[in-house]
């Protein structure tokens, strides 16, 4: 594999993380506000850039209707509180929340969203990946799914089986080509869908 035109065996392992922006399969925040959770990824960012990623990740609605605490001590917004692991959110809200924090970051050549769109509605996945597209221009994106409407629309899709690519092509190759992929699509998508 080759991050601009270099392999990665001839990078350092922080120029690597420097080029690669990833939001896990199992999204994790940190205790503090949802402000410092999203400037984890560059702590100089202004809040400004902060709403941005928000936009882009369809989290700028339940963050500014968030209020935590009470009273004097009520907070709300970028500064309303988040316990470890993210456990007073919802697991879409969570979701939005890291995929908006790896948007903070500088912008990398290189994104991966593991399974990142799982709880979300398909509309909100629908909204989010849009949004992401704009914002990505120019990097490599790979998205790691189980749900077929996140990536039919992928310049190129791996189908995995047991651990090896049993086919690769679009979504309308595949539905040609890769019975595995046919069967997963039949498993997935609705009758009104399919016509």
């Amino acid at each position: 594999m080759l991050i601009d035109g270099v392999p990665v065996t001839d990078l350092s392992r922080q120029s690597i993380s420097a080029a690669v922006g990833l939001v896990p399969q199992k999204p994790y925040l940190f205790s503090g506000t949802i402000g410092h959770n999203l400037r984890f990824g560059d702590p100089t960012a202004g809040d400004e850039q902060l709403w941005h990623a928000l936009d882009v990740a369809q989290g700028t609605e339940f963050v500014t209707d968030r209020t935590t605490g009470e009273g004097e001590s009520a907070a709300t917004g970028l500064d309303s509180s988040v316990s470890q692991g993210g456990t007073n959110v919802s697991g879409g809200q969570r979701q939005r929340l890291c995929i908006a924090r790896t948007l903070v970051a500088a912008p990398p050549r290189v994104y991966v969203f593991d399974d990142s769109f799982s709880a979300l509605d398909v509309t909100t996945d629908a909204k989010v990946r849009e949004g992401l597209a704009q914002h990505t221009r120019g990097a490599t994106t790979i998205i790691v799914a189980q749900r077929i409407s996140t990536i039919t629309g992928a310049d190129q899709i791996l189908v995995l089986e047991e651990g090896r690519i049993v086919g690769r092509g679009t979504h309308e190759e595949l539905l040609e080509s890769s019975q595995t992929y046919r069967e997963i699509v039949d498993s997935q998508i609705t009758v009104e869908e399919t016509a």
